[in-house]
C-alpha cells in the first residue's frame, strides 16, 4: 500500500510519478535577463509509459485504475487553467527551424518578479477541490507530476508531433483515420518511435526532437502547482498510456529561485549559475528528479551579446548572432542522466587559452594504456545500460588519454589559471585514464566560479565548477581537488547511485580515486605516494573524529534508510533523508567513511587487484544507477577465498554504512599512521615551536638573542597537520604566532593551511591577524563557515564585531544554504 508522502522539513521530496510517466527527453529554449533576474522560454518534455503502468495494463485498463486513485487523493487540488494567447502560429506541416521555437516574445501577463496575476498561482498553494474532477467527469483523471519549485508556469499545452514533415516514417504501419482517438494514439506512437531510435541515429534524433519541439499546439492542458511540483492533467484521460507523451511547458525563473544563483563575478560582472542547490534544478524548469528518470537533453539559450554561455554539452558551443547585441547557444547531450546534472553558467567568462608550454606539456605526457591491455576484454561486451552512443564501445574513444578541454574564468583570475591550472588538467586527466580506462566524457570545460560559490569544486557532464580558492598557494589544493572532480565523470555521472541517500557511492569514491591520480599526476615514487597518503589519511581520520563528536549520529550514517534503500512507493515519489538539512551540506561524512571503507577494502585484498576491480566494476556498470550492495558483491565474488578475511557483505554494510560513528576496523588502524616519516617530521617541527615558545614567555619581555632554531621545509599537508597540532596545545605568545606566519609563510599557502592559520588567529585573539580572518571570510566562502562560529564561541567583543561586519558583507550574495547557517551562529 502506498504511504502518504508527509516529507519532514528536512527531507528533499521527490514528487515526480515516474512508475507511470518517463522524461527521455528535455528540449529547452529559453532567455537570461539580467535586468529581471529571470530566466524565461519553454520546455518540451517527451515521454514513455512508465515501468508500472507497463506491468499492470496486461490486465485490462480497469485493473490498473485503482493506482490512480490514490495519487488523486493523495492532495484534492484545483487545477488551473490560464488563458495565454496561441502561441503556435504554425503551418499543420511544421519544417525545422534549427532550435529556434515558434511563438517567443508572447505577451506576458505577470509582474516584475515572475508571478502570474491569478491570485491562486503566485501563492504557489493549491485550493482544496477534487484534482481528478469528479463531479465534471464522473470519472478521475491521470494526473502526470513533475518537480517543480519556485517557477511561474504560464502555460501547459500538447504538440502535435503527427504535423512534423517528414514524421511519416516513424509510423508508416499505422493508418491514419479521423477518429480524434486514433490521432491520440498516433502521436503517442511517434514520440515512442523516435525515443527509441538506435544510438547511430543520434544525429537524426536530435533533428526530429528539434522539430516537434516546434510543432503545432492541439489543445492546452490543465495544470496546478504547490511547493514542490507542477501537476497536470488532460480532462477525460485515465491513464499514462493514454496522456500526451510530447508537451510543451511556458514558464520563468523567479529571482529568489534556489537552483540557480545572480551574483556577479570577481570582476563585479553580473552571472548567475546553477549552485548544486539540495532542491536541485526544479527552480529552474519543470523535471523528473528521482535519478531513475534517466533522460537526454538540447537546450538553446540565449543572452546578451559580451555573455559566455557554458552548459553540460557534449559540443563546445559557438555562438550565432541572431539579431544585434543578442547571441544564441546550443549544447546537446546524447547520454541518459538524471535532470540534477544538468548544470548551466552565464557570465562575462574569458577563455584561457593555452600557452605554447602548456601545449608542449600534454604532447609530452606518457601515454600508457589502464594497468593492462587485458582490460580491454570489457570493452568487446555488450553495454549493460540502455542505448545510447557510448565511448566504452568507441575504438578512438578507448584511447583517447586526454579529453579535449577548455579554461574559463573572470578576467582578473585568468593570470592565475594560466600559471596553475591549465598545467594540471592534461596531467590529471591522464593520471585517471591510466587508472580507470575510458573517459565516459568526450569533452570538459572548467569554470572558475564567483566566491560565494559554497564549495571547493562541483562536476557535472562536461563541466567542472572550482572555486577561486584552488588557485592561491602552489599547486597541491588545485591538483587534488581537479583529482577529486574529475574522478566524479565516473563515480557519480557516468555510474550515479540509485538512491540519493548512499552519496558516499559518488564522494567516497572520488576522494578514494584523487589520491590514486594525484599521485600519478606527480610521477611520485612508491615510497613517496605510500608517506603522503598515510599523511592524508590521518587528516582525514581527524577530521572524520571531530565531525562524529560534533554531529548528530543519525548524520553519520552513510545508508540512512537501510534496508529501505532504493525503494519507492508505488508511483515513483519518494524522499531523500535529510536532502535539506542546511549544515549537512557542509559535513563531509560521506566523503570521509566511504573514502575510508574502499581504503579498507583497497588494504584487504591489495592495491593492484583492487583497481582492477574498480575498472570491471566502471566497465559493468557505466550507464546505470547502482546500490552500495552492487558493488560490493562484484568486488567479493573477485576475491579468493583465502582473501576475504571473513569479509561478507552483510558485516561490511553493517560496520561501515549502517551504523553512526566511526568503524571498529578504523578506530583500530587510527594510531598506526603516527609512525608515518611525514608525520613524525610533523611532530618534531611541533616540539620546536613549543620550546620556542616557553623560552620566550620565561625570557619575558627582555629581548635577547635567541639561539637561532633551524625549521623544516614542510609539505602543504604536513602545514596542515601543524597548525592542527599547535591548535591542541597550550597558548602561544604573539611574538611565536607572528615567527610562525614568517617562517612558513602562511599568508600565501593554499586555504587549507590558511584555514588553520585563522583558527590560530581566532584561539589566541591575535589582533595583527584578524586581516587575514577577514580576508579568508570574503574570497574563501567555500571553507570559511565555521569560523563565524568559531569567532562567536570566544566570546570577544572584537571578534564578534568582526563576524558581524563580514556577514553583512558577504551575506546578500552568499549561498542560501551557508547564509542560514551562518545566521544560526550569529543571532
Amino acid at each position: 500500500m502506498e504511504t502518504q508522502l508527509e516529507p519532514m522539513k528536512d527531507d528533499l521530496p521527490l514528487m515526480a510519478n515516474t512508475s507511470y510517466m518517463l522524461v527521455k527527453h528535455y528540449v529547452l529554449d529559453l532567455d537570461v535577463d539580467f535586468r529581471s533576474k529571470v530566466i524565461e522560454g519553454i520546455i518540451v518534455l517527451f515521454f514513455e509509459t512508465g515501468s508500472q503502468y507497463r506491468k499492470t495494463s496486461s490486465t485490462g485498463k480497469e485493473g490498473c485504475r485503482s493506482q490512480f486513485d490514490e495519487a488523486c487523493k493523495r492532495r484534492a487540488s484545483e487545477p488551473c487553467h490560464i488563458p495565454v494567447p496561441n502561441l503556435s502560429a504554425c503551418s499543420s506541416k511544421m519544417e525545422c527551424n534549427d532550435f529556434a521555437v515558434c511563438g517567443k516574445h508572447e505577451e506576458d501577463t505577470s509582474d516584475k518578479n515572475g508571478n502570474h496575476s491569478n491570485e491562486e498561482q503566485a501563492s504557489g498553494m493549491s485550493s482544496s477541490k477534487d484534482c481528478c474532477d469528479i463531479e465534471n467527469h464522473g470519472n478521475k483523471d491521470f494526473l502526470l507530476v513533475l518537480d517543480c519549485c519556485d517557477l511561474s508556469v504560464l502555460k501547459v499545452e500538447e504538440i502535435d508531433v503527427a504535423a512534423v514533415a517528414g514524421i511519416e516514417e516513424f509510423v508508416r504501419s499505422a493508418k491514419l483515420t479521423d477518429s480524434s482517438k486514433e490521432l491520440e494514439n498516433l502521436r503517442n506512437q511517434i514520440v515512442h518511435e523516435l525515443v527509441a531510435l538506435p544510438a547511430d541515429r543520434w544525429k537524426e534524433q536530435l533533428r526530429y526532437f528539434t522539430c516537434c519541439s516546434q510543432a503545432p499546439g492541439c489543445g492546452e492542458l490543465l495544470f496546478t502547482t504547490d511547493t514542490w511540483s507542477l501537476e497536470i492533467r488532460k480532462s477525460g484521460i485515465q491513464t499514462p498510456a493514454d496522456f500526451p507523451h510530447a508537451i510543451r511547458i511556458w514558464y520563468k525563473t523567479k529571482p529568489e529561485g534556489r537552483s540557480v544563483t545572480w551574483t556577479t563575478d570577481q570582476s563585479g560582472r553580473p552571472c548567475v549559475y546553477t549552485v548544486g542547490s539540495p532542491i536541485n534544478n526544479r527552480a529552474l524548469f519543470p523535471c523528473q528528479e528521482p535519478p531513475v528518470a534517466l533522460s537526454t537533453w538540447q537546450a538553446s539559450v540565449r543572452a546578451a551579446a559580451g555573455f559566455v554561455v557554458l552548459m553540460s554539452g557534449e559540443n563546445s558551443a559557438e555562438p550565432v548572432q541572431l539579431r544585434e547585441g543578442i547571441l544564441s547557444w546550443y549544447y546537446y547531450v546524447t547520454m541518459p542522466m538524471p535532470a540534477s546534472t544538468f548544470t548551466i553558467a552565464v557570465g562575462c567568462w574569458q577563455e584561457v587559452k593555452q600557452q605554447s608550454f602548456t601545449a608542449a606539456i600534454q604532447s609530452n605526457i606518457e601515454f600508457s594504456l589502464p594497468s593492462s591491455q587485458a582490460d580491454f576484454r570489457w570493452h568487446e561486451e555488450i553495454c549493460g545500460h540502455v542505448e545510447y552512443p557510448c565511448r566504452f564501445q568507441d575504438s578512438a574513444a578507448r584511447l583517447q588519454a586526454v579529453i579535449p578541454y577548455r579554461v574559463f574564468a573572470p578576467w582578473c583570475l585568468m593570470e592565475r589559471c594560466e600559471e596553475c591550472l591549465i598545467q594540471l588538467i592534461p596531467r590529471c586527466l591522464s593520471a585517471a585514464y591510466t587508472t580507470l580506462g575510458t573517459h565516459p566524457f568526450s569533452r570538459l570545460d572548467v569554470l572558475i566560479v564567483p566566491s560565494n560559490f559554497s564549495s571547493l569544486g562541483m562536476a557535472s557532464p562536461h563541466i567542472i565548477f572550482l572555486s577561486q580558492s584552488v588557485l592561491l598557494g602552489g599547486s597541491h589544493l588545485c591538483g587534488t581537488r581537479l583529482c577529486h572532480e574529475i574522478a566524479h565523470a565516473w563515480f557519480g555521472l557516468a555510474i550515479g547511485a540509485h538512491d540519493w541517500t548512499e552519496e558516499w557511492i559518488s564522494e567516497g569514491f572520488a576522494t578514494f580515486l584523487e589520491d590514486t591520480f594525484w599521485a600519478r599526476a606527480q610521477q611520485l615514487s612508491h615510497g613517496e605516494v605510500k608517506g603522503q597518503q598515510e599523511l592524508k589519511a590521518l587528516l582525514r581520520w581527524r577530521r572524520l573524529r571531530d565531525e562524529v563528536q560534533n554531529s548528530e549520529e543519525e548524520l553519520q550514517v552513510l545508508r540512512p534508510k537501510k534496508e529501505s534503500t532504493g525503494e519507492l512507493s508505488e508511483s515513483g515519489a519518494s524522499v531523500v533523508k535529510h536532502g535539506l538539512k542546511a549544515e549537512k551540506i557542509f559535513m563531509q561524512v560521506h566523503y570521509l567513511k566511504g573514502y575510508f571503507l574502499l581504503r579498507f577494502l583497497a588494504r584487504a585484498i591489495g592495491e593492484a587487484s583492487y583497481l582492477a576491480s574498480l575498472r570491471k566494476f566502471v566497465h559493468k556498470f557505466h550507464g546505470r544507477l547502482v546500490l552500495s550492495q552492487d558493488f560490493l558483491c562484484m568486488l567479493l565474488e573477485d576475491i579468493p577465498e583465502q582473501q576475504k578475511s571473513g569479509l561478507t557483505v552483510e558485516s561490511i554494510i553493517q560496520n561501515w554504512l549502517d551504523t553512526p560513528g566511526i568503524p571498529k576496523p578504523l578506530q583500530e588502524e587510527g594510531e598506526t599512521w603516527q609512525e608515518c616519516p611525514l608525520v613524525q617530521q610533523v611532530s618534531a617541527e611541533v616540539t620546536k615551536w613549543m620550546q620556542a615558545n616557553q623560552r620566550i614567555r620565561k625570557s619575558g619581555k627582555k629581548k635577547r638573542k635567541q639561539d637561532e632554531v633551524v625549521f623544516q621545509k614542510l609539505l602543504p599537508d604536513q602545514l596542515v597537520l601543524l597548525l592542527e597540532y599547535l591548535l591542541e596545545g597550550k597558548t602561544l605568545c604573539p611574538r611565536v604566532l607572528q615567527c610562525l606566519e614568517k617562517t612558513y609563510q602562511l599568508r600565501e599557502q593554499d586555504a587549507e593551511v590558511r584555514h588553520r592559520w585563522c583558527e590560530l588567529v581566532v584561539k589566541h585573539k591575535y589582533v595583527s591577524g584578524y586581516g587575514d580572518v577577514e580576508k579568508f571570510l570574503r574570497e574563501d566562502q567555500a571553507m570559511g563557515v565555521y569560523l563565524y562560529g568559531e569567532l562567536m564561541l570566544n566570546e570577544d567583543v572584537k571578534q564578534q564585531e568582526l563576524a558581524h561586519k563580514c556577514f553583512a558583507a558577504a551575506q546578500e550574495h552568499m549561498d542560501t544554504s551557508a547564509a542560514k547557517v551562518v545566521a544560526e551562529m550569529l543571532f
